[in-house]
């Protein structure tokens, strides 16, 4: 059975990607790493899985967002208005540049990207640890907000390791763990929401395995709260660091 040009089998197997991957942020983050090669092993052109994957992961950002709402603050002498603004103005920016960017350029910058993301992720997962002290370790207001709008122009550009990114930013610029764990989800919906907004328009959107991945991504979160307790995070990050290499390799030999 072919739906919306794609056969029942593989929008099964891609709703089974964003199960694990909704799981995955919901426990430990990095589900990016897991839609964004299924759904090149889909078929989807680099360009065309990224925007498709950044809308159906958008739901699952919506909720933890407004889960942690009530800890979501400004850091130093910046407002989260301010950074709020400041990650708007970046996710449009990052969007517009990747709609600008032609298939065969992005596919040649995309076993960087990977590689860049996996280097995130596994600093933010294992090496980096917050500072007991932030205070002792403040960034100045105008190093924070470029600092944010860097990391919004490359989430809207692509996005992988962006929560990891922010989260040291933010602790490091003296915010505490909890508080900059809920403003990083918050900015990390805001700049994809700008994102989405515009890819929503683009003919390269592969909606039926949008919607695949995005019940799955729905599921995965339910489950991930249940799993919460029970699974050590640290395993799952080893995991898609895991995945993250394996996927750069194979971006480079497939290059």
């Amino acid at each position: 059975m072919i739906i919306a040009g794609q056969p029942l089998h593989v929008l099964l197997l891609i709703a089974l990607a964003g199960l694990y991957a909704g799981t995955q942020n919901a426990l430990a983050g990095g589900g990016s790493f897991i839609t964004f090669p299924a759904l090149l092993l889909a078929g989807l052109n680099p360009l065309a899985a990224n925007m498709s994957s950044t809308i159906a992961l958008f739901p699952s950002q919506i909720a933890s967002s407004i889960a942690g709402r009530k800890l979501v603050a400004g850091v130093g002498g910046v407002s989260f208005r301010q950074l709020f603004v400041v990650s708007i103005i970046g996710g449009v920016m990052g969007a517009v540049l990747l709609l600008s960017t032609p298939v065969s350029i992005f596919s040649g910058l995309v076993p960087w990207l990977v590689l860049f993301a996996t280097i995130a992720f596994g600093w933010g997962s294992f090496v980096f640890k917050p500072h007991p002290d932030p205070e002792k370790h403040a960034l100045s207001n105008v190093a924070i907000l470029c600092i944010q709008g860097l990391i919004a122009i490359y989430g809207g550009y692509f996005g992988g390791g962006i929560g990891f990114l922010m989260l040291a930013a933010l602790t490091v610029a003296g915010q505490q763990v909890k508080n900059a764990n809920a403003t990083k989800n918050a900015l990390a919906m805001t700049m994809n929401a700008s994102a989405v907004a515009i890819f929503a328009f683009s003919p390269l959107v592969n909606w039926a395995a949008v919607v695949a991945l995005g019940v799955g991504g729905i599921a995965g979160g339910v489950l991930g709260g249940w799993l919460m307790h029970r699974l050590p995070a640290k395993i799952l990050r080893g995991f898609i660091v895991v995945v993250g290499v394996c996927l750069t390799v194979w971006l480079f030999v497939r290059a």
